[in-house]
């Protein structure tokens, strides 16, 4: 891992993907495919891609009661407790409707509203991400979103992994359809004969599912395009060496294009870790493709001193930020660029993708320097509650009207002084 001392001039190698020409047309005719012929075009692709040939892509009950049987019972409890957790962290981010009335009898205010459907798509085939349902569907929940819709790509035996069909119960999820790729979000944002549509899409998925986001966003709202994972360690010499080693492969080992990166103002820390990422990877299960990411995303940067490290964090602006110092608490209020921050040794990133409660679905490649956590807001609309007076219009119509004609806008002036006359 590469060790480097933090300049002016710092350059922040990220892994940004935008698809190929060829992946976009793809994805373009799978939509086009999908809104032109429905189950039919989804059928197809399902064969295509998942391997397997679907009657019907609807999840039973029995294959719900299945999955709870095939599932150890501690596990059980774990994700139960998870979702507990995740609920009770997101409805602290609720906000109400509010109104005021000024003294001449002019009502403003604010109208909070759920969204009516909400789309999750939970990434599967090889691999099964129960978590993902969880982080999605709860605050969703919380917002008071009324129809929530879960798909998720099929194996070749046309069944999904025990622990997604869990958590989607446990979430709550009523609808949950065996659906993968682009044209699952082109189900999702248009609708099939076995699906209707959503007013929104969120969740994680491959370089054809964040392109297919990109094609329905308008039509249909979406969370965000999320890159490769990212987690950035701001570390004084109070700091461990095997902790910032594991965490720091602990985003390695998702991707190949992950992002690792220590900050820290100890020389003697940085060497240290560097030797222990070496000797750690020698029995890591994902060992090549951590060994990937830490060779191309993966830096030790060394500032002067912790005002230049966090300085460097926030031009980094990471997904995940963990600030392992004497004082974490102290520097809390000089970063202004994290998605989440994780402060003291025992706040390991893990502890947040998993359990504590807050969202693990964050801003990347520096997105965190105007962009925030999925939350409960992400799942509500807000209008605005105007009720204009007599006396404010009498008061203020002139004005208006004044305004309206520096805009060259005459019949917005006209509406005001007809109710004047």
């Amino acid at each position: 891992m590469k060790i480097e001392r933090v300049t002016e001039s710092l350059s922040i190698k990220r892994s940004v993907d935008n698809g190929t020409d060829e992946q976009l047309l793809a994805v373009k005719a799978i939509i086009e495919n999908v809104k032109a012929e429905g189950d039919g075009a989804i059928r197809r692709y399902t064969k295509q891609f998942d391997g397997t040939i679907l009657d019907s892509f609807t999840v039973t009950i029995e294959e719900l009661d299945e999955a709870f049987a095939d599932m150890d019972e501690k596990m059980i409890a774990i994700m139960q407790e998870a979702a507990e957790n995740i609920r009770t962290y997101h409805q602290k981010q609720l906000r109400s409707s509010w109104m005021t009335t000024e003294e001449n009898g002019t009502i403003l205010g604010q109208k909070v509203t759920p969204l009516d459907s909400v789309g999750v798509y939970v990434p599967g085939g090889t691999a099964a991400y129960p978590s993902s349902v969880l982080m999605n569907v709860i605050p969703a929940q919380v917002a008071g979103v009324e129809r929530i819709v879960m798909v998720t790509p099929p194996n070749k035996n046309g069944k999904i992994p025990a622990s997604v069909l869990v958590a989607a119960h446990l979430a709550g999820v009523k609808e949950i359809y065996k659906m993968g790729g682009a044209q699952a979000i082109a189900a999702l944002a248009y609708g099939t004969e076995s699906m209707q549509s959503v007013d929104k899409i969120t969740g994680p998925g491959n370089i054809y599912v964040a392109l297919a986001k990109r094609e329905v966003y308008g039509d249909v709202d979406i969370d965000m395009i999320a890159g490769p994972s990212e987690i950035a360690i701001l570390a004084d010499d109070t700091a461990r060496a095997n902790e910032v080693a594991a965490d720091l492969l602990s985003q390695a080992e998702h991707d190949e294009r992950a992002s690792s990166v220590l900050v820290t103002t100890s020389e003697t820390l940085a060497q240290n870790v560097a030797a222990e990422i070496i000797k750690q990877l020698v029995d890591l299960p994902r060992r090549d493709i951590a060994t990937k990411a830490i060779a191309d995303y993966g830096a030790i940067y060394i500032a002067c001193d912790m005002a230049e490290a966090v300085k460097t964090i926030n031009e980094l602006a990471p997904e995940h930020l963990e600030v392992m110092t004497e004082n974490p608490m102290d520097l809390l209020g000089k970063i202004k660029h994290a998605g989440a921050i994780f402060l003291g040794r025992f706040s390991s990133e893990p502890v947040g993708d998993y359990f504590a409660g807050t969202n693990h679905v964050l801003p990347t490649n520096g997105t965190a320097r105007f962009s925030s956590p999925l939350n409960v807001e992400d799942f509500q609309k807000k209008s605005s509650i105007i009720m204009y007076s007599e006396a404010a219009l009498k008061e203020n119509g002139a004005k208006i009207a004044t305004f309206a004609r520096q805009e060259g806008l005459e019949a917005h002036a006209r509406a005001v002084e007809e109710r004047l006359k």
